[in-house]
């Protein structure tokens, strides 16, 4: 990537501008992000939590009002503007079957959700996702280590992001991604820069092209400190 090929900033919430496992934002970070919207570089969240609550943050935190939720199923550009790029509908009738089919599956008390199904990780991934496939359904499970999610097959981070940067008029490879999770994996496949956490499984920070020393709130500084100084050129603070 060139050095001055970057342009936008994709970047989790969960287990990545929280902290502690509580959802609580690191403002330091938080402050980060907000300076580098300033200086000209959008934010974009991309989470697995609904669009409103990220872009409810984005509002609040000072950030870009674009907003990729629902592990890439739904984007919110203003209080009542989303699109929906899945059914919930599809996900519900998934969730049902693994209602009936597995002990412990139960839907998580969350915001309400546009595309997907998020319940609480009190069940065998494996064996539900297994249960999902031999029924023939479009529909994957993944772990944000927040919830499990019940999603559409071909919905996914980058999915979601792709439609987000149309709407910034910029490209993955002239974005940065930031995470700590498997659901972050796609946006690190299409991104032309990928950072993961200190606190990311192996797996993640395999497809990342870069991992940070920081865990939780702390790494994201790390990353953003860490593209400043090799890409833009600038100091990333305030």
């Amino acid at each position: 990537m060139a050095d001055n090929n970057i342009k936008v900033f994709a970047v989790d919430i969960d287990g990545t501008l929280t902290e502690n496992g509580g959802g609580a934002v690191h403002m330091p970070a938080l402050s980060k992000l907000r300076y580098l919207d300033k200086l000209g570089y959008p934010v974009i969240y991309v989470t697995g939590r609904s669009s409103i609550e990220a872009y409810v943050l984005a509002v609040f935190g000072g950030t870009t009002r674009v907003a990729v939720g629902e592990n890439g199923g739904a984007i919110t550009v203003a209080p009542q503007e989303h699109k929906l790029l899945a059914s919930r509908e599809r996900c519900m009738a998934g969730y049902e079957l693994l209602k009936k089919s597995l002990d412990g599956v139960q839907e998580k008390p969350v915001f309400p959700r546009m595309t997907e199904v998020v319940m609480l990780r009190t069940f065998d991934i494996k064996e539900g996702q297994k249960i999902l496939d031999e029924h023939g359904l479009q529909l994957y499970l993944n772990d944000s280590k927040y919830a499990f999610h019940i999603n559409e097959k071909g919905v996914d981070k980058a999915l979601g992001l792709r439609e987000a940067l149309k709407i910034l008029k910029a490209e993955p490879e002239e974005t940065v991604a930031i995470g700590d999770s498997e659901t972050d994996i796609p946006m690190y496949d299409i991104c032309g820069c990928s950072i993961a956490l200190a606190h990311a499984e192996d797996n993640v920070k395999e497809k990342a092209k870069h991992v940070v020393a920081g865990r939780e709130g702390t790494g994201l500084i790390d990353a953003i400190d860490y593209v400043a100084q090799n890409y833009l050129g600038v100091k990333a603070q305030q």
